[in-house]
Parts: structure tokens; sequence; C-alpha cells
């Protein structure tokens, strides 16, 4: 048995694979930053930068850099801040999004290194102070905008979406890149001032060092030059140029620097093959031109790809031997091991990694074919826009012409109603017609009038010249009366009687003829005034109808005229739009035709399109549901044979010796039955719209691996059970791990997996129930007490151990006195050690109350120490045991190096009490590390006293083994006197001895397994558990 047995143990027990793997990944990362950061005066190894940015990777973030990069002497070597911040600068831009995000909180960091190497005028001083106010501003830039990656690479889409459509964005932009660029110009001048250009200072290792980091700038300032353009061309189409001239001077001066910078970069012979440097235009692009943008060519700096360098021997750096002494790498393991070999890397863990990848691989393979896909569609869509323009721009030409055709029409309707005007013409002409004949008519009448009245004018005339005719005859009868006689009177008297008898007729009809005379005369007056009236109404509707029909004539030979012109005008214009009207008919139709021509071209095309479309989404949707299937199958395969690997555990005769409690199995099974309700919910939406594949799968390998943890942990509980309830427990993990097999079964086929499911539920909860049974049950009485008896056995132990250490000084002190020579270098050395181990286990002691005092005062929910303990009582119980196992072991420990002492011991039992006691230290510490932080001071220094625990307990171990074989070779038998029948009788009965003692050794492992279960029974029902369960804390710590 070697000495380093149960320190391997310890710290090997109660971990992982995964912890593990995560110590040798901190390891590798360790060992990669200090040989990337060293105090040698040369450029940083890509290799090992390149472990460390992948370290960020597997780390998700640069927490585990800065946990290093903290500890190196930056603030006492400035070759080493420097290389810092060159190494830093890298992961930023190349290292996990959340480097970033980590880095943030040590800006003061870098703020006091800048302070810090400032003052140093000379060397490195003012190119450590420049680049930490460059990384500064990086950070402050990614902190502003956490869009933008750590290596300025980016879309021209994540760029619009930075800033959006606002111009206060974009302004504001502009200025944090111009601020970044300005950081970086000074910087690189700071580098290439403080070399000697005089001499080839780039083919130097000092001036390599030096000038390492400008790649990383060059690349940067390629990203942000070409940003910047385009940021102020958008500027100056939406603002003033006066308002933006001082943008403009701003990147003058920083376009002409870093020219000059890229044009000293090209000429230097150590960046030839490190990376390409780009050239700027030779003149700067005009912001007041807004085509000039096209002119615009984004500079780019490539990058070669390098071979993969040769291994170099490693650096004995005092960092890396401060790491590899964390872990031990003794080749023994212990007790722990039975096989002696270091412990291999779990299946499962390769399992997961390897479904990890595929997985990966899967979705990155689906992610291309979605893009395929949608690059297609997108072109289809983009082709089928095309010949909607073209359609709706065929439409416009087809409505214009429809106007125009519109148009005409109304003018021919304008047209044809002057055509009307000239054909109601002649109804004006036959109204002035009517008009005249009626004047003549009434003219007729007025002649007729003045004829009637001058006949009656010439009758009154002949009446007035008969009277007067019949007066003068008359008078001449007077005179023929007076000449004659008498006798001749009478005759004269009866004519003159006669006579005027005729003259009384006369005048009667002459009064007659007077009164109709003037009846006539009155009835010619009347017809006089009618006549008048009727003339003046005649000459005045004469002179209107003169009047009118001279307007009517004028306006008849007018309109004449303007018709003749009108009908002229009208007819070359009918002419020529009848001639438009054919043309434009004939280019509609012909439009028409090679519309409806290119619609039915487009039409094919897009059916054809439609079709291929089905067609490729019918084949990719075959495809990725062959490949949903693939994975599916693959999931299930592996999620099978994960928990059927658990099963099997139960026929590994290896396993048996693993103990677990029922509480750590019921924490183990809670996570089942939550993993089976998300996998039911899962597999619906799977089932339902067969979407969410890489949920399901992730979902099949928690179950899985959940499920697994559970059956051996459940087996490793009815290993330490008794027989009845562990063989139920064990039979119930068994159908457990059937009923998982069949849900994953009944997954992947596709179906419904509803009473799988719920079997398995019931499964779980069967295996639970056994479990609870298998629960200690604590008196009420006790766990009142639990709080007080923690301070009682720590007292306890502490005293033991002072008075073991006291009786050991004894012991020394007296065996000095008593022996000499050969027996006294032996006590001397075996009780020396075992005083040193005591001291060890004191402090251990110590520091593990004080631990325990900073888990209390944390609180953790508690208000008091007594109430903590109560609450976890489990806990509490594990570090009552350990306490009483220490006490116990120091106890024992004293009296075999009494009885070796005194000559009546053995060294085989000092060295099982020295060990027993480590086994004891371990779970105290292991107890004390359960509750406590990780960065916790105290925790830091328990390890510290474990770790002497366990050295002191190997010395102890070691010193035995040499008193034994200096005792040994005192005690070494002659055999030179031996005869050859003597010697072959000895070699016989050596034989027996050794088959005897092998025996014996073979009967005493199974008594101290026997001991070892009765000793874990007992100590459970001491400590009130109920009869036939176990005492643990998890994993038996004790075990070896």
């Amino acid at each position: 048995m070697s000495s380093l047995h149960l320190p391997r143990v310890v710290s090997q027990r109660g971990k992982s694979s995964l912890e593990v793997e995560r110590e040798n990944f901190e390891k590798r990362q360790a060992v990669a930053i200090n040989k990337a950061i060293n105090s040698q005066e040369t450029p940083v190894k890509e290799k090992h930068v390149r472990n460390t940015i992948l370290g960020t990777f597997q780390d998700n973030g640069g927490g585990m850099f800065w946990t290093v990069a903290t500890k190196l002497p930056v603030q006492g070597n400035p070759i080493v801040c420097w290389k810092f911040l060159h190494v830093l600068h890298k992961i930023l831009r190349d290292g996990h999004p959340n480097v970033i995000i980590d880095s943030m909180k040590y800006r003061s960091h870098l703020t006091d290194l800048g302070k810090l190497w400032g003052h140093l005028k000379e060397g490195y001083g003012k190119l450590i102070a420049s680049y930490c106010k460059l990384l500064k501003q990086k950070l402050a830039f990614h902190r502003k905008f956490p869009r933008i990656p750590g290596n300025m690479m980016m879309t021209d889409e994540t760029f619009n979406k930075i800033c959006g459509s606002d111009v206060n964005s974009y302004f504001e932009f502009s200025i944090d890149m111009l601020d970044y660029l300005d950081e970086i110009l000074s910087f690189q001048q700071a580098v290439f001032g403080s070399l000697d250009m005089s001499r080839a200072n780039s083919m130097t290792m000092s001036g390599q060092c030096r000038l390492a980091p400008l790649i990383l700038c060059i690349l940067d300032s390629c990203q942000l030059y070409d940003y910047l353009v385009k940021s102020l061309f958008r500027l100056h189409s939406s603002l003033t140029p006066d308002t933006l001239s001082g943008h403009r001077e701003r990147f003058l001066k920083g376009y002409k620097r870093l020219k000059q910078f890229y044009h000293s970069s090209a000429t230097l012979q150590y960046f030839k093959n490190l990376v390409q440097v780009p050239a700027l235009p030779e003149e700067p692009p005009n912001f007041l031109i807004a085509s000039d943008i096209s002119k615009h060519v984004k500079p780019v700096a490539v990058v070669p790809s390098e071979p993969e360098p040769e291994p170099e021997p490693e650096l004995d750096t005092p960092e890396v031997e401060s790491v590899g002494n964390l872990i031990d790498t003794t080749e023994e393991m212990g007790a722990f091991n039975f096989n002696g070999r270091p412990p291999e890397p779990d299946e499962r863990d390769q399992l997961i990694e390897r479904l990890q990848r595929e997985i990966e691989f899967l979705k990155q393979e689906m992610h291309r074919m979605k893009t395929e896909d949608g690059r297609i569609i997108q072109s289809l869509k983009d082709e089928i826009s095309k010949m909607e323009k073209l359609l709706s721009e065929l439409r416009l030409s087809a409505d214009k012409a429809l106007k125009d055709s519109e148009t005409l029409k109304k003018e021919r309707d304008e047209a044809q109603a002057s055509l009307d005007a000239l054909a109601k013409l002649p109804e004006a002409e036959k109204q002035a017609k009517a008009n005249q004949e009626k004047f003549q008519k009434m003219k007729d009448i007025y002649g007729k009038l003045r004829e009637e009245h001058v006949q009656l004018l010439r009758n009154h005339a002949d009446v007035t010249k008969q009277l007067a005719s019949e007066k003068k005859a008359a008078d001449e009868k007077e005179q023929v009366i007076k000449a004659a006689g008498l006798d001749e009177f009478y005759e004269g008297w009866q004519k003159s009687k006669d006579l005027d008898s005729k003259v009384k007729n006369l005048e009667d009809s002459k009064s007659s003829l007077e009164s109709q005379l003037e009846e006539s005369q009155t009835s010619v007056a009347s017809l006089e005034s009618r006549l008048s009236e009727v003339q003046q109404g005649g000459d005045q509707r004469e002179q209107e109808l003169c009047g009118q029909l001279s307007s009517l004539q004028a306006t008849l030979s007018t309109t004449q005229k303007e018709y003749e012109e009108s009908e002229k005008k009208l007819s070359e214009q009918v002419s020529q739009l009848q001639a438009q009207l054919d043309q434009t008919l004939a280019e509609k139709a012909s439009k028409e035709e090679s519309l409806n021509q290119t619609l039915d071209e487009l039409q094919k095309q897009l059916d054809q399109l439609r079709t291929e479309k089905q067609d490729s989404e019918s084949r990719l949707g075959g495809q990725i549901d062959d490949l949903h299937k693939k994975l599916l199958e693959r999931g299930v395969s592996e999620g099978k044979a994960i928990i059927q690997d658990a099963l099997e555990q139960n026929e590994n005769p290896t396993h048996t010796t693993v103990t677990c409690t029922a509480e750590y199995l019921l924490m183990r099974a809670e996570p089942v039955l939550e993993s089976l309700t998300q996998l039911q919910q899962s597999h619906g939406a799977y089932t339902g719209e067969k979407k969410d594949l890489d949920i399901l799968i992730g979902t099949i390998s928690m179950f899985s691996h959940r499920m697994s943890d559970c059956i051996v942990h459940g087996f490793a509980t009815s290993h330490s059970a008794q027989i009845e309830p562990g063989e139920e427990l064990a039979n119930a993990c068994r159908d457990t791990g059937s009923s998982g097999m069949a849900l994953l079964d009944a997954v992947g086929k596709g179906g419904s997996a509803t009473s799988e499911v719920d079997d398995c539920i019931q499964k779980v909860q069967y295996v639970m129930k056994l479990a609870e049974d298998l629960v200690p049950k604590m008196e009420d009485v006790k766990a009142e007490e639990i709080g007080d008896l923690v301070d009682k056995e720590m007292s306890s132990t502490t005293k033991a151990i002072e008075e073991a250490a006291k009786k050991i000084e004894e012991m020394l002190q007296k065996t000095r006195e008593d022996n000499t020579g050969i027996e006294l270098e032996v006590n001397e050395r075996i009780l020396d050690a075992c005083t040193a181990l005591m001291k060890a286990i004191k402090v251990l002691i110590e520091k593990s109350r004080d631990v325990q005092r900073e888990i209390v005062l944390q609180g953790r929910g508690t208000s008091t120490a007594k109430d903590f303990y109560k609450k976890h009582h489990r806990w509490t119980e594990g570090l009552i045991s350990a306490a009483k196992a220490v006490g116990f072991g120091a106890s024992t420990l004293m009296e075999a190096a009494d009885k070796l002492v005194k000559g009546e011991g053995k060294f085989e039992e000092l060295m099982v009490c020295a060990q027993e006691i480590a086994a004891s230290t371990a779970q105290l510490t292991v107890a004390s590390k359960v509750k406590a932080d990780r960065g916790s001071q105290g925790l830091s220094e328990l390890s510290r006293a474990s770790k002497e625990v366990n050295e002191a307990t190997g010395n102890v171990v070691a010193s035995a083994k040499t008193a034994s074989q200096i005792v040994e070779d005192k005690n070494l038998m002659d055999f030179s006197q031996l005869s050859l029948h003597d010697t072959k009788k000895m070699e016989m009965q050596t034989q027996v001895r050794v088959i005897e003692l092998e025996t014996m050794l073979e009967k005493e492992r199974r008594k101290l397994g026997d001991l070892r279960k009765q000793h874990y029974n007992l100590a459970g029902e001491s400590e009130g558990w109920e009869e036939g369960e176990e005492n643990g804390l998890g994993e038996d710590v004790n075990k070896s």
C-alpha cells in the first residue's frame, strides 16, 4: 500500500467525470494563458492564444481568463503587462461574445494599469498606457453598441438596424467611431514612435513584440473606416453640409493618419507574412456629392491561415508549477481505484458530446437548407415582383390610351354639339320668315282700311256737290216765280211745295247723310286712330323685325362663317383624331396582344415556378422529414442505450460496493418527473405540427440521462438497504428502466405516448415511495438538540485531539529517556509524525469551524445557528458523525502509538489508524464544503488545511513503513548456514504460511466488509435512525 493512496481517495471521491474534465480544462487554460503571457520579449505565440480563445467558447465567457490573468504579475513586469493587453485584445475580438460582457467590470483594472505604467517615460510605459486607453475605448464602444461583435464584422442589415432611420443615431454613431479610430491611430503612432526607424525593428524579437498588436488595430480600423464612410454619406443626404463640417474635418485628419499608418505597416517585413495591409484611395471621398459613394471601396485586411506550429518545450514558470500542484498527479490511486488505474472517462459524457456534435451539425445543415430555400424563394419573389411591375406599367399605358380615347370622344361630342347649333339655324330663318309674313299681312290690312277711308271721303264730296246743285236749282226757281205772274205763281207755288217737299226730303236725306257722314267720320276717325296705332305698332314691329332681321342676318352670316371655319377645323381635327384614334387603337391592340402574350408567359413562368417551388418544398419536406426521423431515431437509440447502460450496472460486480442514501435518490428522482412532463409536451408539439425537433431531442437526452441517473442511484441505494427492501427497490428500478425504454420506443414510432408516460410516471413514483420508506426518521427531541450537538461534538473532538497530542508529547519525552539507538530513532520518527498529524488535524478542525460559522452567518434564509442546523439536519448529522470519527481516530492513534512505543503494537495498526483519521477529516472537509461558497476565503484555508492533513497522514504512514523496514532489516534472518534440505523444508513451510496468511487475509477482508456495514447500521441507530437504514451524505466518503 502506497502512502499516497488515501489523499487520492479523498481528492477523487465524490467527483463525476464532468468535474474531472472541468479541472483538466482549467489546468489546460491556466497553462495556455501562462505560456502566452510570459516575461520574454517575444511576440505572443498564436497556438497558446488560440487555445485561450477556444477556452472562452468552452467556458461561455471570459471568467476563466480573468481568474488566471488577475494573478499574473502585470504590475511588476512591463512585458507581461504588454502581452496581457495583447491577449485580452485578441479574445475581445475573436473570443466568445460573453468575453466583452465579462470584461466590463475590469475596466477599472485597465485604468489602474494605464496610470501605473504611464509614469514610466521609457520602454513600454507610454505604450501600455496608450493600449489601456484603446481597450477601454473598445469596451465602451461595445457597451454602447452591443449588437456589434468584437471583431467589428457585421452585415449591412445589422448596420442598418443599429441606427435605424434616425439621423441623430447616425450622428452619434459616427462620433463614437471617430473617437475609436482616433484611439487606434494614437496607439499606432506611439508604437512607431518608440521604435528606431533607422534599424530593421520588425526583424528583431523586441520590435516584433511591440508591433504584433498593430495587426489587430489594422483589422479594426478597416471596419471602422467602412462604417464611417457609409454613415457620413447618409448624414449628408439628410443634413446640411454646414452642420457636418466638424465631422468632415475629423474624418479628413483621420484619413491622412490612417493612410500613413497603412503605408508604414505595408513596408515592414514582419507584417508581409502575417497580414495583407489594405491601401486607401488617393483622394478621400467627397461627401458633398452623393454619387461619390459608388466609388467607395471597402478596405479589407487579409490574415492568411498559418500552419500548425511545432510543439515547444514548456516554460518552467511559477504559475504553471502552482497549477500543477493543485492536483495530485501521483500514479497510485489508493483503495478507491481497485485496479490501480486512473479513472477512465465516462462513456455517457462521450455519448453526450457526440450527440451534441451531431445535433449541432444537423442544425447547421437544416439552417443551410433553410437559407438555400429562402434564397430560391426570394429570387422567385423578385422575379414575380419584376413581372408585376412590368404588368403594372403595361396597365398604366393601357389606361392612358383609354383616357386619350375618352378625350377624343368628348371633343367629338363638342363638335357634334356645334353641328346641332348649325342644324338649328334654318329654324331661326323660318321664324324670321314667319314674322315677315305676319308683318306683310298687317301691312295689307292697313292698305285696305286706307282705301275704305278714301272711298268714304269721296262719297262725302259727291253728296256735298249734289246738295250744292239742288240749292242752286231752288234759287233759280224763285227767280222764275218772281218773273212770271200770279198764275204762274200758283203753279209755281205748287211746284214750290213740291220742291220744298223735295228739299225737305233732300234735307232729311242730307241730315241722314250728314249723320251717316258723322258716323262714317267717327268710324273713320276710330279707324284712323286704330290705323295709326296699328301703323305705329306696325312701324315699331317693322323696325324691331328689321333690327332683329338685320341682327339675325348678321348673326347668320357670322354663324355661317364660324360654322364654315369650325366645320373646316372640326373636319381637320376629326381627321387627325380619327388617325390618332386608329393609331392608338392599333397600338392598344398590339400592346394588348403583347401584354396578353407577356401575361401568358408570366403566368406560365409563375405556374412553372410554383410547380418547382412545390416540388422543391415537397422534396425538401421529404428530406427534412427523413432527417427528422433519423435524428429522432438516433436520439431515441442513444437514450435507450443510456438507460440500458444504467440497467446493466446492476449486474456489474464493481458497482455492488457503491452506496447511496435514500434522500439523495429522492433528489435525483424528482427531475425525472419534470423531464417526463417536458417530454410529453415536446412530443405532443412535434407530433401535432412537426416542429421543435431540437427541443424534443434535447428533452429525450435530458430524460435519458436523468432516468439513467435515477436508476444508478436506485441500485446504489438498494446495496445499502436491507435485503428485502433492497431487492424490491432494485426490481422497481429495473421496471422503471424498462418503462422508460418503452416510452422512448413509443416516441420513436411517432404515435401517442400518453399511456407510456403515465406508466413511467407511476413507476418513478413507486421508486420514490420505496425511497421515502428508506429515509431515516429523526426524533423530535433530537432534532431540537441537534444544533447544540454540533458545538459539543466539535469541542469534544478538539479536546480529544489536544489530549492525544499531549499524550504523544509525553510518550516522546519518555522514549527519549528510556530508549537509545535504532529503537529511539524509530520511536522518535513515529511520534514526531503523529504529533505533526495532530497539529494538522487541530488546524483543520479550527478552519472547519470557521467555515461553518461563515455558512451560518450567511443565513441561507435562517435566523439563528440552531435554526440553520435544525433545518439542514442531514448535513448537521454528517458534521457530527465526522467530528466523532475524528475524535475516535485521534484516541485510537494515540493508543496505537503508545502500544508501538511499548513494543506491544504493530506498525500496520498505526498506519490503519492514520488512514482512518485522514478519511474522517476528509469527511469533515467535504461536509463543510457542501454549503460553502466557492469563492470563500475560509474554504480556501480549509482546503489547504485538508491538504496538510493528507501530507501529515502520508508522513505517519511513511514513518511507520520506514520503521518497519528498519526493524525487519535488524531482524533479518541469515540463511547462509542452512543446508539444501533445510532450505527446501523452510521454503515449503513458508509457502504453507503464505497460503494460510492469504486465506486469513481473504477472511479478514470479508470480516472488514461486514464490520463496516454493521458499523454503518449501528451508527445510524445511535443517531436515532430507523433500524435497517443507512447513514450517508450521498455516497459513502469512508468507502475505500
